[in-house]
């Protein structure tokens, strides 16, 4: 199987906890022997799927892993951030087929809470990354043997 093409968009609101959060996500899919081919910064998490659906677009992507932390505040924007964020990633995969990882936290989610998931996140993100490209190659391979039935 050929080496999996991954990118990574991560928000640049909560800096110092989503680069620490990019540098578990690339390290993680070095592990994994996945290729890092673009690594996209946004201004915030609300504004990933644009970006998203640039990289969708490209043949040279396999998978994409975003990244971002949503902390609550004074009211209950973060939900609705969080919310959209998350709609919009999921129509993109189904729309092109291709796997969006949410290695997003929050919402309800306090600055402490953010830090104590700057690895578990990325790590998990990036590993369904690989599981749901080698699964949809697999299935994909499966489809070809089945046809010759």
């Amino acid at each position: 199987m050929k080496r999996i093409r991954l990118a990574i968009v991560v928000a640049e609101f909560n800096q110092e906890i989503t680069d620490k959060m990019l540098f578990t996500a690339k390290h993680h899919a070095k592990n994994l022997n996945m290729h890092v081919k673009k690594i996209c910064h946004v201004p915030g998490t609300f504004d990933m799927p644009l970006m998203v659906e640039q990289l969708l677009k490209t043949e040279e992507i396999d998978a994409i892993v975003t990244l971002g932390a949503v902390i609550k505040g004074e009211t209950g924007h973060d939900i609705v951030i969080a919310n959209n964020t998350a709609r919009l990633l999921a129509d993109l995969s189904l729309k092109y087929q291709k796997p969006i990882t949410l290695g997003i936290t929050g919402p309800d989610m306090t600055v402490k809470q953010a830090k104590n998931r700057v690895i578990s996140v990325p790590k998990r993100a990036v590993e369904a990354a690989h599981k749901m490209v080698t699964r949809l190659n697999e299935f994909e391979g499966n489809k070809e043997i089945n046809s010759q039935k």
